[in-house]
């Protein structure tokens, strides 16, 4: 049985654990005999498939497939009971979505401001008649945006905010400025909750499109040949995406769930160690925790928030985020040896990476807890989480989650090793920086894999 940093286990720990702990050894040589399951990659799904129903609102790094939240809850989730499915880390809000989809409860958190905008569009269903009229009104309200004689002659009011006037004025052209403030002064007099909630995710997905930013980039970089659309052309396009797209999420929401959505649905802006749900309530977690550097989510959802949130400060946001290099660990002590063995190597080589990757994963066993804390007896998690290099040290984070998640008392029930094709997310790194960097000036794939690792509360 493998100990723990204090060299034997608790009365506590025992009593809690009614399994055997498997060793960092163990661990690392199940992990090496873990072969790709295909069945898993969803090597066939087409663009069109992973963006159906509302999951097509808003662009999102690393962001899940519905198939893969599908399988899952086919595997795990038998008979036709009222399941709870539960996200820690809900991102864009793909697992909340699926669940509410088939009449189960779905509880998530995020820290990011981005995404639980996105979460909560794309979860709040709306009437589709009701919401093509309410489009109607609200562009026929912008008509003088399409006349340069009508713009001329309309009094119209902007909404650009003040305080992170530098930055829009660093990302953004005048006349699309000037264009944008003008459609959100207009979603912002709004008075349907729902409706507003539909028009700002939809104004936050053309964000990227209408600024300097260089598109195919996965870090803030300026594209000076870039030819910019005009703003309110793109909005509209996009509305009309989303509202396909609503009108199918409708078409397949249970009745009880479209009359009982706040019933159903539970999404809250905060950290994923202190869920809104109570002790023993959840039947599955289905999640993908942020990555090493997650502080660069912040970095990348940064146009959405100095629009839509303007009082947030962005370099004290970003210490909120898990695994930050903003953060260190007091106190606190790493109990994966698996984890240990990485920071050790290392801190060989850049002492401030060492602190970051442990701090990840000190900030992750927490997770673990709240996930032990809140399912129920043979509730499972699944963890999806790839494995990266830093430095040239190869950075276990599946093996490290397996070994961590004993330690709160889950038993790990099934390691799943998936190609992810479809997974959008940074591609490569710099091996020299551990940075992300364009394709062409790196020489490490980042994540060409990943593993589900499983664990269940016995």
């Amino acid at each position: 049985m493998f100990m723990d940093t204090m060299g034997t286990l608790t009365l506590e720990k025992l009593q809690r654990n009614k399994h055997e702990i498997l060793s960092a050894d163990k661990i690392l040589d199940n992990f090496k005999k873990t072969m790709i399951s295909h069945e898993w990659s969803f090597e066939g799904i087409t663009p069109s498939q992973t963006s159906k129903f509302t999951h097509c609102y808003h662009r999102y790094p690393a962001k899940f497939i519905p198939q893969l939240v599908e399988k899952l809850m086919d595997e795990y989730l038998i008979g036709d009971e009222s399941f709870h499915v539960n996200d820690l880390f809900m991102g864009s809000g793909t697992t909340l979505a699926c669940a509410i989809a088939r009449g189960y409860f779905a509880s998530g958190t995020d820290i990011n401001y981005s995404a639980e905008l996105i979460a909560k569009a794309k979860c709040t269903p709306i009437e589709p008649f009701f919401l093509k009229n309410k489009i109607g009104k609200f562009l026929d309200s912008l008509s003088f945006l399409e006349d340069s004689s009508l713009f001329s002659a309309h009094k119209h009011k902007v909404f650009i905010p003040e305080s992170k006037i530098e930055r829009i004025k660093y990302w953004f052209e005048p006349k699309t400025m000037e264009e944008l403030g003008i459609i959100l002064a207009r979603i912002n007099r709004e008075e349907d909750e729902n409706f507003k909630l539909f028009l700002k995710c939809c104004f936050s997905h053309i964000l990227k499109i209408c600024s300097r930013w260089l598109m195919a980039s996965t870090k803030p970089t300026i594209d000076k040949n870039k030819n910019i659309p005009k703003p309110l052309n793109v909005f509209k396009k996009h509305l009309r995406k989303m509202t396909r797209g609503n009108e199918a999420f409708w078409a397949i929401l249970p009745e009880n769930v479209k009359r009982n959505i706040n019933r159903y649905l539970i999404i809250k802006r905060q950290d994923a160690r202190h869920q809104p749900v109570k002790d023993n309530s959840v039947d599955i977690q289905i999640t993908s925790s942020p990555y090493v550097t997650s502080y660069e989510y912040a970095d990348l959802h940064q146009l959405t928030t100095i629009w839509l949130e303007s009082e947030v400060d962005l370099k004290e946001y970003k210490k909120q985020f898990i695994g930050t290099s903003a953060k260190t660990n007091g106190e606190r002590i790493l109990k994966s040896q698996i984890g240990k063995d990485i920071e050790n190597k290392l801190q060989k080589v850049d002492k401030n990476m060492a602190d970051e990757v442990e701090a990840f994963f000190v900030d992750m066993q927490e997770c673990f807890d709240e996930t032990y804390r809140i399912l129920k007896d043979g509730g499972r998690c699944c963890y999806v989480i790839g494995n990266t290099k830093l430095k040239g040290v190869d950075i276990l984070n599946a093996e490290v989650f397996a070994e961590s998640m004993q330690y709160s008392g889950l038993k790990i029930d099934r390691i799943i090793k998936r190609e992810i094709p479809s997974k959008i997310l940074p591609s490569k790194r710099d091996a020299k920086t551990g940075r992300f960097a364009a394709n062409d000036n790196a020489d490490t794939f980042a994540y060409p894999t990943e593993y589900i690792v499983i664990g269940r509360k016995i």
